[in-house]
């Protein structure tokens, strides 16, 4: 695969994460107002908007596993993690600890190191 080609496919990736991270965040937002009511779900505006981002995150990736490796792309949708943090933090003002910091770096690391050439 080429370097070129290689990194197009781990951007996109790393897009899915976002999209997968927003989605996390939407059903936390809108799970304030979900009961055991269907119909609390489906007109729960948060609610949707979370199915929608994951299911766009899950066709996008789908779509690029057609072109580069499970192995490869994988690890870069786990940065999903390290962005539903971000945006708890500055969206939904949640707080975390310094180990969770810590395995934030760790999953930088292991993304990375994951991305070298075989």
């Amino acid at each position: 695969m080429k370097k070129r080609a290689k990194s197009a496919y781990i951007a996109i990736a790393a897009i899915c994460a976002v999209f997968g991270a927003l989605g996390q965040l939407f059903f936390k937002i809108g799970s304030a107002n979900v009961s055991f009511n269907i119909l609390s779900w489906i007109f729960n505006f948060y609610v949707v908007a979370g199915v929608v981002f994951y299911a766009l995150a899950t066709i996008v990736f789908i779509m690029v596993l057609k072109k580069a490796e499970l192995s490869l792309l994988y690890p870069v949708v786990a940065t999903s993690y390290i962005w539903v943090a971000i945006f708890s933090i500055f969206i939904i003002k949640e707080s975390l600890s310094l180990l969770n910091w810590l395995g934030f770096l760790l999953i930088i690391g292991g993304v990375s190191l994951t991305s070298l050439k075989k």
